[in-house]
């Protein structure tokens, strides 16, 4: 049986955005048995010299899922660059690291093989925030601002137990990437504000989407949170902006 969120993105979005606002997938390698997947501008974009726009997604779906509706609203000012994060659409590494840091290295690594150096806006969601504020402090020179919503600059133990308690989950893969479509249901009722009525189907085939690569994105997620006392504040030089959009949801008030 067909999955409809599968086939949505491959048969529907696809198309759109290649036809409708010029963006196409390329893959990036950054090393050998590693893969970035990015949906980067026609060339008519970058020869017009637009400010480049990097898009990062968080744990739900894959980068052209999450900013379906971002890209053709930028694609005209900007040149948009929307990778899949590693296990996530097609990028992946056979690199056991999974630390935000070596995330931020990847894709610094492959912006730069797409001939974007410098001058990027960094937007991130939820992890992709996290990876975003790594991307500024380990590529200065690359981002110029970082946009967040729905995350912090780092995912501290403490924070981490809190979040968990309050939402009733013992890791956050159980809460993430759920083993059963009950547990997809539970995420997406804590995840929207207002609760939509989706088919029994789309909630199934939305988590067969999810857990693909289960154990590498578990991975991830252990890899995210730190210990307290690692924890400092890094003086950004660029320009910051942080939307409260879910932090309460995660992070103590």
């Amino acid at each position: 049986m067909v999955n409809v969120v599968v086939a949505y993105q491959d048969h529907f979005l696809r198309r759109l955005m290649k036809v409708a606002v010029g963006t196409q997938p390329e893959a990036v390698e950054i090393e050998e048995g590693t893969v970035i997947n990015f949906w980067v501008p026609t060339t008519s974009a970058t020869k017009n010299h637009l400010p480049p726009l990097v898009f990062l997604h968080g744990f739900g779906f894959n980068g052209i899922l999450t900013w379906q509706f971002q890209i053709p609203a930028f694609s005209r000012s900007h040149s948009v660059y929307v990778p899949d994060l590693l296990f996530f659409g097609c990028s992946f590494t056979q690199n056991p690291r999974r630390s935000p840091a070596f995330m931020a290295e990847c894709l610094a690594k492959g912006l730069r093989k797409l001939g974007v150096e410098r001058g990027c806006t960094v937007v991130g969601f939820s992890y992709g925030g996290i990876v975003a504020f790594k991307m500024a402090e380990m590529f200065p020179e690359m981002v110029r601002a970082v946009v967040v919503t729905g995350s912090g600059m780092e995912f501290t133990r403490s924070v981490s137990r809190s979040g968990l308690e309050r939402l009733g989950y013992g890791s956050w893969a159980e809460c993430l990437v759920p083993e059963t479509v009950e547990g997809m249901q539970k995420l997406l009722e804590i995840a929207a504000y207002k609760q939509l009525p989706l088919p029994a189907r789309v909630v199934k085939d939305a988590w067969e989407a999810l857990i693909e690569h289960r154990k590498e994105r578990a991975e991830l997620l252990e890899e995210m949170v730190i210990e307290d006392h690692n924890f400092k504040v890094h003086p950004y030089t660029q320009h910051l902006f942080i939307h409260p959009l879910l932090i309460n949801c995660f992070f103590p008030s």
